[in-house]
């Protein structure tokens, strides 16, 4: 069963990128992902197998909170 992953999710990986980052932000999803290194900003691809056995875990997108109305 394939992971649920989606543009947008930060996920974990085994292996460091060169710069010393293990996260990455999925930019793009399907049959491969297109991912961006969180302390570099470089961008990668990376087929689904290959991602999927890396990921150690998944941190799903976060929604910025609405502004409270001024009363």
């Amino acid at each position: 069963m394939p992971l649920k992953l989606s543009a947008g999710d930060i996920v974990e990986l085994r292996k460091k990128h060169p710069c010393g980052g293990n996260t990455f932000e999925i930019m793009r999803a399907g049959m491969d992902f297109r991912m961006k290194c969180l302390q570099c900003g470089s961008q990668t691809r990376i087929p689904r197998p290959k991602l999927e056995k890396s990921v150690v875990r998944i941190l799903p997108k976060t929604e910025s909170d609405p502004e409270p109305n001024p009363k």
